[in-house]
């Protein structure tokens, strides 16, 4: 079975737009991944840990037959070629890719939260996942993301730079 599922790119470390490119192509190469579209590139400010570099954000709405865990393995074997380092939470990064949403999966589990837990709170998600599916919601509560998001701080979260991925 296919199920509707939601990735959020990010990076702040070299060429930035190369690396989000790169990694879209990676996900798109992979058997059982389907993409369906991808939003505008967004550049927004750190969060967490503020003194780094300026990421560079996108979500990509994707089909795909594999499951939750095994989406996500494949994304962490693509920010591993991609010489992802994980040495600080929240330090920079090449590449950072994170399962959003996968269908109406609802799952915690030591190594996978489906929705994601923090993406309610962060423009820099909810803007460019809602550029992709303006309709989704939240399994967990049923509420609309675009309310959600409404409901926000209504503080400058970035700025798009370009739709063109090609």
């Amino acid at each position: 079975m296919r199920e509707r599922a939601h990735i959020a790119l990010g990076s702040n470390l070299g060429d930035r737009v190369a690396a989000l490119h790169r990694a879209i192509g990676a996900i798109a190469a992979t058997p059982g991944i389907e993409v369906t579209a991808v939003s505008s590139l967004c550049e927004t400010a750190p969060v967490g840990k503020l003194d780094q570099p300026h990421f560079v954000n996108a979500v990509m709405a994707v089909e795909t037959s594999l499951a939750p865990q095994e989406l996500m393995s494949r994304l962490l074997a693509i920010e591993a070629s991609m010489g992802r380092v994980r040495a600080e939470r929240w330090g920079p990064r090449i590449i950072d890719l994170d399962l959003l949403t996968h269908g109406e999966t609802v799952c915690q589990t030591p190594t996978l939260m489906l929705p994601h837990p923090r993406m309610r709170e962060r423009h820099f998600v909810l803007v460019p996942l809602l550029e992709v599916s303006p309709d989704l919601h939240d399994p967990l509560t049923g509420e609309a993301y675009r309310d959600i998001l409404s409901g926000l701080p209504q503080t400058a979260w970035g700025r798009r730079l370009h739709a063109d991925h090609g």
